[in-house]
């Protein structure tokens, strides 16, 4: 897991910078009157997560390799549903970056392959979305605490608005950008768990990544299976 996250720190610590000294400038002076109690207070939260990607559902013979990894973030709107507000609906918006690698070869034809590890160098596919977690919330948070356990599981729906696949062997390169068999929308189940600002993070989708696909005659059922850690900032 922490190579995965250096891997993805790597490829994006520009923007991954970027976003946690904003959001940490935005908690810092959301608190900045510790003398002031809001007993109408809100858990409005920006998400940040990263993530180790999993494909279920296999076809025979599939298998990942290497590094499979991906960015969320986001923010989500709290919406109490007790007086004590521990209890509430979460929505919000957000942008996600996936990539899988994976033996699964995709021609600019639309032929699918199942290829042995040893014939290529890399093969990568690669997704980009918009999101809208929905979420039921329970938590231990009061008007002053800002560290308190969670549970927050619920719904996601997410729109796919562009995707590449790129394989590479000795012999050839093969780029397909906007894969006319993906399936663009795509949603799933979702739960986190955790302490402060330190959760992890679950992720089944329940429709395959992709749709009209086939190898050997046998429709490709892939699914997401994302495991992460996932951090909220007040």
């Amino acid at each position: 897991m922490v190579a995965i996250f250096r891997y993805i720190c790597v490829m994006h610590k520009r923007k991954i910078f970027v976003f946690i000294v904003l959001f940490s400038l935005v908690k810092t002076y959301g608190q900045t009157d510790s003398t002031f109690v809001d007993n109408k207070y809100l858990e409005d939260q920006f998400y940040f997560s990263l993530n180790y990607n999993l494909l279920v559902n296999q076809p025979s013979n599939f298998n990942q390799n290497g590094i499979s990894g991906g960015v969320t973030l986001g923010y989500i709107r709290d919406f109490p549903l007790n007086n004590r507000r521990n209890v509430a609906l979460g929505v919000g918006l957000g942008y996600a970056y996936n990539a899988y690698n994976q033996n699964l070869k995709i021609s600019e034809n639309g032929l699918y392959e199942i290829i042995s590890n040893d014939d290529f160098n890399s093969n990568r596919l690669t997704t980009y979305a918009v999101e809208l977690p929905i979420e039921f919330r329970w938590r231990t948070s009061n008007a002053t605490t800002y560290s308190f356990w969670r549970i927050y599981t619920g719904v996601k729906l997410g729109y796919v608005f562009a995707n590449k696949s790129k394989y590479t062997d000795d012999i050839e390169i093969i780029k397909v950008k906007n894969i006319d068999e993906f399936q663009n929308f795509q949603y799933g189940l979702t739960f986190s768990a955790g302490y402060s600002s330190f959760n992890l993070s679950l992720y089944y989708g329940l429709n395959s990544l992709f749709k009209d696909a086939y190898v050997e005659g046998n429709i490709v059922k892939l699914k997401q299976f994302n495991i992460g850690l996932m951090f909220y900032i007040l």
